[in-house]
C-alpha cells in the first residue's frame, strides 16, 4: 500500500464522518446536475403508461352492431385446439400453426393490438403435451414472430409464403400425427430466413371504408416537395378489379375478410370458407371435415355467423385509438413532424365515405398513413413480393396506438423508437434503390435535441 493510501485510512474520525456524508451526498448532487442540465440526446420517452386508449367498439353501433361486435371478440379471443374437444375452445388447430388465438398474439395495448410483452408463443410450443423445440429466435420477452423463407431451399427460386414455426405432434389431441418443424437454423445460416409480426387491427372498419379516390387524391398532392424529398409511394392494387389493396405489412389484403380468413389458416391451420384447405395435407394429421370453421347453419343470432364473420365484424367495429392529452412538447412535435416531411407519407388522416354502418359514415381516420407502398432501402428489405410490391417496399405503416406499442417495424428488430426512425434510412445497393425516407431521417438527424425530443414525444402521444 502506497505512503498516501496508508494516510487516508489513518485520517481522523471527524475526516472519516466527512467521508462518509460525501459519499451519501455525492449521488444526489450529480441526480440534480443532470435535471438541472442541458440534455444531450433525444431517447424514446418509453412505453405509454395508463389505461389502453383502444379496445372499445365505435360509438353509435346499434344494438345488434355491438352484439356482433362482442361476439366476435368472445371468438377472437378463443383458444383453438385440434378436436375441439379441449374445455373452452374452438376446433381446426394445425397441422402446423403460430399460435392458439387470434387475441394472443394482438394484445397490446388490449385485444385487437400487437406483440403484447410476454410471447404466448413460448407456451403454445408445448401446450397438451406437444413436443415443439422453441425456435432460437422465440423468447419469452421478444415478440411474437411468424417466420418466411425468402426463397426455395435451392436460393435461387421465390418462396416468400409463412413456414409456421410448431406442428400439433405430441399434443393429447392429436395422436399419429408425426410432422417436423422447419429447419429454420439452415434457413438463417443461409441469409433466407425473415420475420413478421402482428399488425394491429384497431378501427379496420374505418380503413375499409376510406375511398380509393382519396388515397389516390392524397398520392397526387405535394408532388413538388415529394420530389425534392425522394419520396414517390404507390397502391398496392387488386389484380382483377384495381382497387387499392390496404391490410397487411405489404398491403397485400383487399378486406378485413380476406386478412382473417388468411389468417385463421395460415397462423392458426384452421380451415374455412374462404381458405378451405389445410396447408399440410400428411394423411395422418388430418382429423377434422373441411372446412373446419363455417357457417353455422343450425344456430341463430350471432352463432349463425362463421367465426371468420365475426372475426371481421369485431374488426370492422373496433374503434380507432385515443391519443393521449396534448402538451406544448406535443404540439411542438407534431408541428415539426409536418416541417420535416413525416406526414408526406405518415398522412394525418383521411374521411371515410358515405357507408351502410351509420357508424362508419363520413368520419375522420386519424391513421397517420398513406395506406401506399414505398421503397424503404436495402436495410429493411424482405425479398418477398406480394401484388405489386417488392421485397423493399411496404405499406406505410399506421402510427395511430403508437404510444403504447412496445416492438417496431415489420420484424420487431427494436423497442427503441430513435432506433426505428433510423432504420428508416439506408443506400441503394445492387438489388434496391435507396430508401425514399433518406431525406427525412436526415431533417430529423438535422433537429436540435429539444426538437428532437419533441418529436418523440408527439409519436408516443399517438
Amino acid at each position: 500500500m502506497s505512503q498516501k493510501a496508508k494516510t487516508i485510512f489513518q485520517a481522523n474520525p471527524k475526516t472519516l464522518r466527512q467521508l462518509k456524508v460525501l459519499i451519501i451526498l455525492l449521488p444526489l448532487v450529480i441526480t440534480s446536475v443532470t435535471r438541472g442540465g442541458t440534455q444531450t440526446v433525444a431517447t424514446d420517452p418509453g412505453v405509454r403508461g395508463g389505461p389502453a386508449g383502444v379496445g372499445a367498439p365505435l360509438a353509435g353501433l346499434t344494438d345488434n352492431q355491438t352484439a356482433y361486435f362482442n361476439a366476435g371478440l368472445n371468438d377472437f379471443m378463443e383458444l383453438q385446439s385440434v378436436l375441439g374437444s379441449i374445455a373452452d375452445t374452438g376446433v381446426g388447430l394445425g397441422p402446423r400453426f403460430n399460435g392458439e388465438s387470434c387475441g394472443q398474439c394482438h394484445a397490446q395495448p388490449a385485444v385487437g393490438g400487437t406483440s403484447p410483452s410476454a410471447n404466448p408463443q413460448v407456451a403454445a410450443a408445448t401446450d397438451q403435451g406437444a413436443t415443439n423445440q422453441l425456435p432460437f429466435f422465440i423468447t419469452l420477452n421478444g415478440p411474437v414472430r411468424e417466420a418466411r423463407f425468402p426463397f426455395a431451399p435451392d436460393l435461387r427460386h421465390a418462396d416468400g409464403g409463412v413456414h409456421d414455426l410448431f406442428t400439433i405432434t405430441g399434443r393429447s389431441d392429436a395422436t399419429g400425427c408425426n410432422l417436423a418443424q422447419p429447419d429454420f437454423r439452415k434457413a438463417a445460416a443461409d441469409g433466407n430466413l425473415i420475420f413478421r409480426t402482428p399488425t394491429p387491427v384497431f378501427g379496420g372498419g374505418l380503413v375499409e371504408a376510406i375511398p380509393d379516390s382519396a388515397i389516390v387524391a392524397n398520392m397526387r398532392s405535394q408532388l413538388d416537395r415529394k420530389r425534392r424529398l425522394g419520396i414517390a409511394g404507390r397502391p398496392n392494387t387488386n389484380g382483377n378489379d384495381g382497387s387499392i389493396t390496404r391490410f397487411g405489412w405489404k398491403a397485400q389484403n383487399k378486406s378485413l375478410e380476406l386478412f382473417a380468413a388468411e389468417a385463421y389458416n395460415v397462423e392458426m391451420g384452421v380451415t374455412n370458407e374462404i381458405f378451405p384447405n389445410e396447408r399440410d395435407e400428411s394423411p395422418a394429421c388430418q382429423f377434422n371435415g373441411t372446412p373446419e370453421d363455417a357457417t353455422h347453419f343450425d344456430e341463430n343470432g350471432t352463432e349463425f355467423p362463421s367465426d371468420v364473420v365475426k372475426f371481421v365484424l369485431f374488426m370492422r367495429f373496433l374503434d380507432q385509438p385515443k391519443p393521449a392529452p396534448s402538451t406544448p412538447s406535443i404540439e411542438n412535435g407534431r408541428q415539426i413532424f409536418q416541417n420535416i416531411g413525416c406526414a408526406l407519407c405518415h398522412t394525418p388522416s383521411y374521411r371515410t365515405a358515405k357507408s351502410s354502418v351509420t357508424a362508419l359514415s363520413n368520419v375522420n381516420v386519424n391513421l397517420f398513413s398513406d395506406l401506399l407502398l414505398h421503397h424503404m432501402g436495402p436495410g429493411l428489405h424482405d425479398h418477398i413480393s406480394q401484388g405489386v410490391a417488392r421485397g423493399d417496399e411496404f405499406r406505410t405503416a399506421p402510427l395511430w396506438g403508437l404510444g403504447q406499442r412496445i416492438f417496431f417495424l415489420h420484424d420487431g428488430r427494436t423497442t427503441d423508437l430513435v432506433k426505428a426512425i433510423q432504420a428508416h434510412a439506408s443506400n441503394r445497393n445492387l438489388w434496391y434503390p435507396d430508401s425514399e425516407s433518406n431525406a427525412v431521417v436526415g431533417n430529423y438527424n438535422r433537429l436540435s435535441v429539444r426538437e428532437q425530443q419533441d418529436l418523440l414525444n408527439f409519436l408516443r402521444s399517438l
